[in-house]
């Protein structure tokens, strides 16, 4: 069993987080959920905690005594944000530590994995793809963005298929992948 903190970016996206953490869960894994602000207004605390049987906080000032924010990263075997918006990408690069998710990226040495979820254009962005290589470059694992649903008509022109949320997701022989999209789950990262 690993211990996975599952952090989860404030976008539309969010939902999907709760289909992830069920299959972590289902997988035998301690999963602790550490959502932005902007993440509960998508998904409600109650849902996580239900889920994953932790208690859920997005601030460093909660369970002060415990120092929560430096020891939920110490003791992660992977640290997994999904769905990583293009504003937590960008605090995440330069180091921000403004909220539970930020400052427990800051303090862990798990393997740190990103799926960002986002338009295209905010995707293609110079400073979005600046913050990526910087994250890479410190050794984040980032996946390509999977195309699959974001709202808006500029959300699928990378032409990648849906990516499922299960761990053991893998194309069949029938999919076409075109080598930009990721070919397994970010469940299945670790």
């Amino acid at each position: 069993m690993s211990r996975i903190v599952l952090g989860v970016g404030g976008g539309v996206a969010a939902y999907k987080s709760a289909l992830l953490l069920r299959a972590l869960t289902e997988a035998g894994h301690d999963v602790r959920v550490v959502p932005t602000a902007a993440a509960l207004r998508f998904v409600g605390a109650a849902t996580f905690e239900a889920l994953s049987g932790n208690p859920v906080s997005t601030e460093v000032w909660d369970d002060v005594p415990e120092v929560a924010h430096v020891r939920i990263g110490q003791t992660a075997d992977l640290v997994l944000v999904s769905p990583a918006t293009a504003d937590l990408l960008a605090r995440a690069a330069v180091g921000r530590a403004d909220d539970l998710l930020t400052a427990t990226l800051l303090a862990t040495h798990a393997p740190v994995v990103f799926v960002p979820a986002m338009h295209t254009e905010m995707w293609l962005h110079p400073a979005t793809q600046d913050n990526v290589a910087t994250l890479r470059r410190r050794g984040a694992v980032v996946l390509p963005p999977p195309w699959d649903g974001s709202p808006g008509p500029t959300a699928a022109p990378a032409g990648c298929p849906n990516r499922p949320t299960s761990p053991r997701w893998r194309p069949s022989s029938s999919t076409t992948v075109p080598p930009h999209c990721p070919r397994t789950s970010p469940a299945a990262a670790w």
